[in-house]
């Protein structure tokens, strides 16, 4: 069983270790996580042989507080007000604090300096007063800042000894010291030795102690308000959930509070609110803004039938929809659940910051009082000694070295969260940053998942005439790969012909009687079948497409060719700039598929993937991510997270991509909630920058305790008489602190890939768009017998027949411009935008051949030349 508990009164590295020690410690418990930032903690144990009571017994006989976490992510009531309350607290305290240590510095410090004291204070005979008047200005700071001497004698009574024991031996050390020398100078005074007297009051330590707690307290608040920050994302996250819905009873509408929805409720959502919960719409549309949950800045349109996402804001529009997940089952729930449990697990390279944190105090307190017996043994004096121990005390930072890394991954997790990147554990932050080899999955990966229309080859017919046959011969199919047609014809507003006598075919297309004329449309084999001949340039343009991986469907007419749709599975917008960034990283990148070699060497050839293999089962994927392990690889599998689990699992860390409303795939270390592979180049991006701020503090973490114990220790007191004051070394300790988790902060300005604008959807440049093919006079169909028909509506057979003046001749304008500079998609869909924008131009652009082939009414060379080069391009011939 795993469990959440809420645990109080920790405040260093030292506490957090010594609470996970001691939960460790009883029976039955298998693993134990404390996270020192958000104050909880998760155990996992066996409830045979241990209990939350037993729990929670173990952590409060350490000297903390603890309690089940009934609320999940639900922040307790008041937590923000609590945690201002202790920001105002503290301030509070660093008020009263400087006030009184300005004064204790004056009469401390103020003679050398030059300024004058009051004349109760002035002179050897006045010792006493300046010490008692020092004494009674250090009390006021001792007394607010009392909660590091009761935390630390606590802590120190069970043996466990944190920071606050530090700072409480250290400042208790210099106060005491002072006490016994302000009874030494009433002792001197007494007999009146005005002279030892005075000699006394110059080894006061008030200021020291005073300085020590004024600063510590100083560095606390800073450290405080620097800590909130790196939780602000999953704070954010929380904020996001509504307090209320508004759900159907009895017919009636009322407003219930979110605890209340239950599965099953009809729940509506107007524009301007936020849906409350996961479910699906039955009734009404709307566009959401889902970017809170997906990252997607642009809304989603929603309609009757899809699924939306609690949180998720309406734009615009009216639903009703059916709750499917509710309470902690909700995306929101899920996600916020494993920020908190990545931020709160443990990185491989934290456990020797652990180890040492765990060790570190009693190892300080033992250096400190060996530094004072050595100097004494060398015949210093016991104020040196004694100072020097101090410093030593208060100079030692373990919370630079437990905050180093647990800092670092809250914020890393949080802005993982913020760009729609989940990460289930610090291990897969931390194991990502190592990975040197991307396995793609092809289908929902690199590509849409669905099949597009991205050609659309006219033979000598009007392109709305061919839309409209396309769309009246494949609505009644239900074929994949009409669905695409359908959608595409609809797209463009086709218009819709009567249909009759359908009939599918297996394996080869449809066939109907549109408006009286028969017609069919299919693979090459249909037309075969049906004892039909495909023209040369209609049988080359068949091939031309299906070497680039497509699937071309011809459409007939009254037993005549009339144009070519090509079909494919296409890339999606972002495919080919993450595989670019991807290998910028230095990351080799393989693509995985089921498909055959053509589709799967046309899509690699597309992204520039060298290593692509086809025609795998899932099995042999799980196969090859082990194979490429055993070769010394450290692997990423990105995938659908359905077949692709069993490689997802072996692969040093799995990436489920487009992962939507279930964000729990377990198979998975990563889960992207958007469809988009630039994701998990961010996930990979941002891995890299955690697990170096990481190093950084870690080193500075080391660095400082290495280089600042042995400095107040005094190690350069004999050569060259430097020492450090504990004044300093309190300022040096509270600034490292603040210095680590100011530097874990820096990852808060991470940034997204960016976004390349919105491309064509196709494989090739100007897919999905019509082009009117030139039909010779040896191709052209023979004319068929005209239907008598209104003006107003003219049958698709007319279409299928064309008439003489539809058909382009041989003899129409074509020119060729050879173009160099295109790279990629987006640079031929400028190019052909360009192009497009002069009148009676219609344009093919040939990215594989550099070169664009322009047909109809062309312009002059020099205004093509024009076109091309403010696009962005350059013209170097022309054909």
């Amino acid at each position: 069983m795993k469990q959440r508990f809420r645990v109080g009164g920790m405040s260093c590295a030292a506490c957090s270790a010594h609470v996970e020690k001691s939960v460790s410690a009883l029976p039955g418990v298998r693993e134990v996580q404390v996270n020192l930032l958000a104050g909880s903690m998760a155990v996992q144990y066996d409830e045979g042989a241990c209990d939350a009571q037993q729990i929670i017994a173990a952590v409060e006989a350490g000297g903390y507080t603890a309690a089940l976490d009934k609320d999940g992510p639900q922040p307790a009531p008041g937590a923000g007000a609590r945690a201002d309350d202790g920001l105002r607290e503290m301030k509070t305290r660093i008020i009263v604090s400087f006030i009184f240590l300005a004064a204790l510095m004056v009469f401390s410090m103020g003679p050398m300096i030059g300024l004058p004291l009051p004349a109760f204070v002035r002179g050897e005979q006045n010792a006493f007063a300046l010490g008692l008047t020092q004494l009674l200005l250090t009390l006021p700071i001792v007394v607010v800042n009392r909660s590091y001497y009761i935390n630390g004698c606590k802590t120190l009574l069970h043996r466990a000894p944190t920071m606050d024991a530090l700072i409480a031996v250290g400042s208790g050390a210099a106060l005491v010291y002072g006490v016994y020398r302000l009874f030494a100078i009433g002792y001197a005074t007494a007999a009146g030795d005005f002279a030892m007297a005075a000699h006394h009051a110059h080894d006061l330590y008030f200021e020291s102690a005073g300085m020590i707690l004024a600063l510590v307290t100083l560095g606390k608040y800073f450290e405080a308000r620097a800590k909130r920050k790196t939780g602000e994302a999953i704070a954010a996250l929380i904020e996001l959930r509504p307090q209320t819905a508004n759900v159907l009873r009895g017919g009636q509408e009322v407003s219930v509070p979110i605890d209340e929805v239950r599965v099953g409720d009809l729940v509506v959502v107007r524009g301007g609110q936020a849906v409350p919960v996961d479910g699906e719409i039955t009734e009404g549309s709307a566009f959401l803004d889902e970017s809170a949950i997906t990252g997607e800045s642009m809304p989603v349109e929603k309609q009757q039938g899809d699924m939306v996402i609690g949180a998720t804001m309406s734009k615009s529009g009216y639903f009703v929809m059916k709750a499917a997940r509710v309470g902690d089952d909700t995306t929101l729930s899920q996600i916020i659940r494993l920020v908190e449990e990545a931020g709160a697990s443990k990185a491989p390279i934290a456990k020797l910051a652990d180890k040492v944190a765990g060790v570190f105090v009693p190892v300080v307190l033992v250096l400190a009082l060996l530094t004072a017996v050595l100097w004494l043994a060398l015949g210093q004096t016991v104020s040196f000694a004694l100072t020097r121990a101090i410093a030593v005390l208060v100079i030692s930072c373990p919370c630079a070295l437990g905050l180093a890394t647990p800092v670092a991954i809250m914020v890393g997790t949080g802005v993982g969260a913020k760009n729609g990147v989940l990460f289930q554990s610090a291990e897969a932050l931390e194991n990502l940053h190592n990975v040197d080899c991307v396995v793609l999955d092809k289908t929902g990966t690199v590509t849409e998942g669905r099949p597009v229309v991205t050609d659309v080859r006219s033979l000598g017919v009007e392109p709305d005439d061919l839309l409209s046959l396309a769309l009246s011969l494949e609505l009644r199919s239900e074929h994949p790969l009409a669905d695409a047609i359908v959608r595409h014809a609809r797209q463009h507003n086709a218009q819709e012909r009567k249909a009759e006598e359908f009939q599918a075919i297996e394996g080869q297309g449809v066939s109907a009687v549109i408006d009286g004329v028969p017609c069919m449309a299919g693979n090459s084999r249909m037309l075969l079948a049906g004892g039909l001949a495909l023209s040369r340039s209609a049988q080359k343009m068949g091939e031309e497409l299906a070497a680039a991986g497509k699937t071309p469907l011809y459409f007939a007419a009254n037993r005549q060719v009339v144009g070519i749709f090509a079909v494919a599975d296409v890339l999606k917008p972002t495919s080919l700039a993450a595989v670019e960034q991807l290998r910028g990283l230095g990351i080799s990148v393989t693509l995985l598929t089921g498909d055959n070699q053509a589709t799967a060497g046309a899509i690699a050839a597309e992204l520039g993937i060298d290593e692509v293999v086809a025609e795998v089962l899932p099995q042999d994927k799980e196969r090859i991510v082990r194979e490429k392990q055993q070769a010394g690889k450290k692997v990423a599998m990105i995938g659908d997270g359905i077949n692709d689990a069993p490689a997802l699992a072996r692969a040093d860390v799995g990436i489920a991509i487009g992962a939507g409303t279930d964000v729990a795939i377990s198979s998975a270390d990563v889960v992207l909630m958007k469809s988009d592979l630039l994701d998990a180049v961010d996930a990979i991006r941002l891995s890299r920058q955690t697990m170096r701020n990481i190093r950084q503090n870690l080193f500075w973490a080391f660095f400082y305790n290495c280089v600042g114990i042995p400095l107040a220790a005094g190690v350069l007191w004999l050569p060259l008489h430097l020492g450090l004051s504990p004044m300093f070394a309190a300022a040096a300790m509270s600034l490292s602190s603040v210095c680590v988790v100011s530097n874990a902060l820096r990852l808060r300005f991470f940034k997204a890939s960016e976004r390349p604008g919105t491309a064509s959807a196709a494989v090739v440049p100007g897919a999905g768009k019509t082009v009117i093919e030139p039909v010779s006079e040896t191709e052209k169909p023979a004319p068929a017998p005209q239907k008598a028909a209104s003006e107003a509506e003219k049958p698709v057979a007319d279409v299928g027949n064309p008439a003489p003046e539809l058909i382009k001749e041989e003899a129409a304008m074509t020119k060729t411009i050879l173009i160099e500079g295109m790279t990629c998609e987006h640079c031929a869909g400028r190019v052909q935008q360009a192009l497009e924008a002069m009148p009676g131009v219609r344009v093919i652009v040939d990215l594989a051949g550099k070169k664009a082939v322009l047909e109809g009414t062309i312009p002059d060379e020099v205004q093509l030349t024009e076109a091309v080069e403010k696009a962005g391009y350059k013209v170097v011939g022309f054909q």
